[in-house]
């Protein structure tokens, strides 16, 4: 079975398409890398999308003409995925754009992807698995973090505890052990922070390579207010992303600083802060090795500091090393959630989510019937019988 997954995320810079065909050998699922491509936001689309995101002020005009706008582009990528299979593909899943993940007191009431799924199906004309989040809510889950069924399957737990690290806007870990059950959470920023500093201070989407992060010092006053953040001592199921991790809470901390700080010393504050929260919660489980991905791993600063701080304890590797591309590794983890719901298999698993039970994830958007043939000729009319 051949499944184009499309993900965009937190740092809404851009879609990660891949393509991957999947065969079951009995009680392995193996799954063949086709390919795998970014499509990056044009710079008005991603100002379109930081203007709506929280804390701004939106409305429901902007909410529609965003969504169609994002389904047109995931529409593209979808192409581009089909290409990426060799002309022809069973199924998209298109997670989506994040703009709101409803929490309160540490519960997840709802969550908000935008991307016309509807569009995408017209064009590439196969059923589009779209809404991953809602079923795992709906059961009481946080509807994050997903990626935990990918790593579960794809790390031996038998070799001892062992993480799996995405480094997005927001760092997510995953953990296996031994005759544990596995253990998925948000840790907390990982570029989201990073890129509002560098749009607040460098007029710039990012800090690229670490570079001026890497010629600042750590601000520890600034660290400190930053460490006190109430969500790093919650305890698991916990989700999280820009509804509080954005450029107004950078901005806040920094005034009740009280004194300037320099936009390199910024950079390095926060790249310490994500080094040493995404550290403190490796150390806390006791693992072994941590296997990074996403964005964040082609920041040598932040990599090294990570790298540093685990040294006598874990050993970091990327993706790459499992044969799954370190940039797309989100995006293939959302193929497979494909796979499992097209065979009506749970995605989420509760022992991360705190949802009562596993659910299978999303909705189907058809292209025609999605699996069922159809009927000859439509019916011309209706008669309702007693």
């Amino acid at each position: 079975m051949k499944i184009v997954g499309l993900m965009s995320g937190t740092s809404y810079d851009g879609v990660d398409v891949v393509a991957a065909e999947f065969a079951r050998d009995g009680d392995t699922l193996r799954l063949r890398p086709l390919g795998h491509r970014s499509l990056d936001y044009p710079d008005d689309l991603r100002a379109e999308i930081g203007a709506l995101l929280p804390p701004a002020a939106t409305t429901i005009e902007a909410v529609c003409r965003l969504d169609n706008r994002l389904g047109e582009v995931f529409a593209e990528a979808a192409a581009l995925g089909v290409e990426l299979a060799g002309g022809t593909a069973d199924a998209v899943v298109s997670h989506g754009q994040t703009v709101f993940h409803w929490v309160e007191a540490g519960q997840v009431r709802g969550t908000l992807q935008l991307g016309a799924p509807a569009r995408v199906a017209a064009r590439v004309g196969v059923p589009v698995l779209h809404d991953l989040r809602s079923a795992d809510v709906a059961a009481g889950g946080q509807g994050a973090p997903l990626v935990p069924a990918f790593d579960a399957l794809l790390l031996d737990a038998a070799a001892g505890p062992r993480a799996a690290l995405n480094l997005g806007g927001i760092a997510n870990l995953t953990v296996v052990a031994p005759g544990a059950p596995v253990l998925g959470y948000d840790v907390g920023p990982a570029n989201a922070l990073l890129d509002a500093a560098a749009r607040r201070f460098l007029d710039r989407p990012c800090d690229l390579d670490g570079a001026r992060a890497a010629a600042g010092r750590v601000n520890e006053g600034l660290l400190a207010l930053l460490l006190a953040e109430p969500y790093y001592a919650a305890p698991p199921p916990k989700s999280t992303g820009k509804e509080l991790f954005h450029g107004g809470y950078l901005d806040d901390r920094l005034a009740a600083l009280g004194e300037p700080v320099a936009a390199d010393d910024v950079l390095a504050t926060l790249t310490e802060l994500t080094a040493r929260t995404v550290a403190d919660a490796c150390d806390r489980h006791g693992v072994t090795e941590v296997i990074a991905a996403g964005g964040g791993v082609r920041n040598p600063t932040l990599r090294a500091r990570l790298a540093a701080l685990g040294a006598e304890r874990w050993r970091l590797r990327t993706t790459d090393e499992l044969g799954v591309p370190a940039q797309a590794k989100e995006a293939y983890a959302f193929a497979l959630l494909g796979w499992l719901s097209w065979h009506g298999l749970p995605g989420a698993i509760p022992s991360v989510t705190g949802a009562s039970r596993a659910a299978v994830l999303g909705s189907w958007t058809p292209s025609g019937p999605p699996f069922a043939a159809a009927p000859a000729d439509p019916p011309r009319r209706l008669v309702v019988t007693p």
